[in-house]
């Protein structure tokens, strides 16, 4: 049996944070704002896991209202809602996402991602996809003001 989830989210960027998508730091001027570490290609992953299972969503699994999320590095979520799918009696068969960001460019940092991901989820890089978009200065991720992603996972019965 397979199931299949969807996930997006969006953060906006602001000054005197990091910016780390992916699980790694990328260089720019402006971080993205949350309670957590905001990386927005983790949690919208995180979400569509969360979403192939039926389970509530990642706002409700790690509320921003509780302090022991504050500033958690993402990948600790994602090791435990990856762990939620093992026990769920699921394996991960493939991930499709897209970084939508005006600035900065994301192409010279997905392999980094993917080894980063791809080591947390037990996943061969061939079954994990991460692509680089923008808004072409249209909206607010466009006019540089946020990031989004959005993310499909597939899940297989084992």
């Amino acid at each position: 049996m397979y199931r299949i989830g969807i996930g997006y989210d969006i953060h906006k960027l602001t000054q005197g944070r990091d910016l780390i998508i992916g699980g790694i730091k990328i260089t720019h001027e402006k971080g993205l704002l949350g309670h957590s570490d905001a990386d927005v290609l983790i949690h919208a992953i995180i979400d569509a896991m969360l979403g192939a299972l039926a389970l509530d969503d990642i706002g409700t699994l790690f509320p921003d209202t509780d302090p022991k999320y504050k500033d958690i590095d993402s990948t600790i979520l994602l090791k435990h809602v990856y762990e939620l799918v093992k026990t769920k009696g699921y394996k991960i068969v493939n991930i499709d996402s897209n970084i939508i960001a005006q600035a900065p460019k994301m192409m010279p940092y997905i392999p980094k991602m993917k080894d980063v991901l791809c080591k947390i989820l037990q996943l061969p890089h061939e079954d994990l996809s991460i692509k680089a978009k923008t808004k072409e200065q249209l909206d607010a991720v466009g006019q540089k003001l946020a990031i989004e992603v959005n993310a499909v996972v597939l899940l297989e019965k084992i």
